[in-house]
C-alpha cells in the first residue's frame, strides 16, 4: 500500500507511459529505436519543384531499393532534383534520381546510379493519378525523400507547370517577406 501522503498518479495523455523503455530510460536517451515523424529532416528534397510547379496534390510512395542504396540515402547521398515519375502499365517508376553507391568498392560493376526505380503505390492511387495526368495535362514530380519508421518514402506531387508570370509573382512575394523580416529585425 502507498503511504497516505503519496498522491495517486494521474494518467493524462501527456504523462501516459506507452512502453517499458520510456519507463526505464530518461527522456532523450537513444534506445536504438528512433521515432520518425513527418517533421524529420528529409534525406533529399526537390526545391525546384515548388518554384517551377504549382503543387495540387501530394502522395506518399515506397521505393524498391537495393541494400546499399538504402545506406546511401540515409547518409544523404541521394539527389532527386531533375527526377520525374512515369506511369507505364499500371506501375509507377522514378526516373533520373541519382543515388550513388554507399561504398563504391563493394558495388556490382554493372550498377547504374540513375537507374529506373519502381514506386510502390496502390492500384487505386495509380489509376487516379493516371486519369488526372491524361485529362488535365498534369505531371507527377518527386518532392521529398524521407524516412518513416524503418522504410524510406518518396513524396510525389501531382503538379501543373507555372507560367513565367506566376514565377515572377512567387519571387516578388519572397522578396516582400524578406523586406518585412529585415525591417522588423532592425526595429528590435
Amino acid at each position: 500500500a502507498a503511504p497516505p501522503s503519496a498522491k495517486p498518479r494521474s494518467h493524462s495523455s501527456e504523462t501516459r507511459i506507452t512502453s517499458l523503455t520510456e519507463l526505464l530510460l530518461p527522456c532523450g536517451q537513444n534506445t536504438g529505436r528512433m521515432r520518425y515523424t513527418m517533421h524529420m529532416k528529409p534525406y533529399a528534397e526537390n526545391r525546384r519543384a515548388a518554384f517551377d510547379y504549382e503543387i495540387l496534390e501530394l502522395f506518399e510512395a515506397g521505393i524498391a531499393l537495393l541494400g546499399f542504396e538504402v545506406k546511401a540515402i540515409r547518409s544523404g547521398f541521394a539527389q532527386i532534383a531533375g527526377a520525374h515519375v512515369l506511369i507505364r502499365g499500371n506501375e509507377a517508376f522514378l526516373l533520373n534520381a541519382i543515388i550513388p553507391p554507399y561504398q563504391p568498392a563493394n558495388v556490382p560493376t554493372t550498377y547504374n546510379p540513375s537507374r529506373t526505380r519502381r514506386l510502390l503505390l496502390t492500384q487505386k492511387e495509380i489509376a487516379y493519378v493516371t486519369g488526372k495526368t491524361h485529362e488535365s495535362g498534369l505531371t507527377i514530380v518527386p518532392i521529398r525523400l524521407y524516412g518513416k519508421g524503418r522504410t524510406i518514402k518518396l513524396q510525389i506531387g501531382l503538379v501543373r507547370r507555372k507560367k513565367k508570370a506566376d514565377k515572377r509573382e512567387t519571387i516578388q512575394k519572397r522578396e516582400a517577406k524578406k523586406n518585412i523580416a529585415r525591417t522588423l529585425k532592425s526595429r528590435m
